[in-house]
């Protein structure tokens, strides 16, 4: 099995955190929901970010106890193992609740090493 940078999982975290939620800034709930391309795309993100939270080794997650590593790891399970079921509603609550603070943690995290 090959190991993982943390610091680099962290990084992509926050990245691709990031960039799912500049595909949906400045859009309303309702041409976000209609925009198919760009539901695809932020799904596709959030299963990034969680699969680079499963990479972080617990007892960095035990540092930082404020991201809800279980959480985002969980996403991203249900995302691509339910990918028939994903409830466009609810990404789009996540990447406009509970995106913006994670990226700010993340941040936090990445830049004080």
């Amino acid at each position: 099995m090959t190991e993982h940078d943390p610091n680099v999982s962290l990084c992509q975290m926050r990245d691709h955190a990031r960039e799912a939620m500049q595909l949906a800034q400045g859009k309303t709930r309702e041409e976000f929901l209609a925009d198919r391309t760009t539901t695809l795309a932020v799904v596709r993100l959030l299963e990034i970010v969680g699969e680079a939270a499963s990479r972080i080794p617990p007892s960095d997650r035990d540092r930082h106890p404020q991201v809800p590593w279980a959480q985002v790891v969980g996403l991203r399970n249900r995302l691509a193992h339910g990918y028939d079921r994903v409830d466009l509603d609810i990404v789009w609550q996540i990447v406009t609740r509970h995106l913006p603070p994670l990226v700010a943690e993340l941040d936090r995290i990445v830049t004080s090493g």
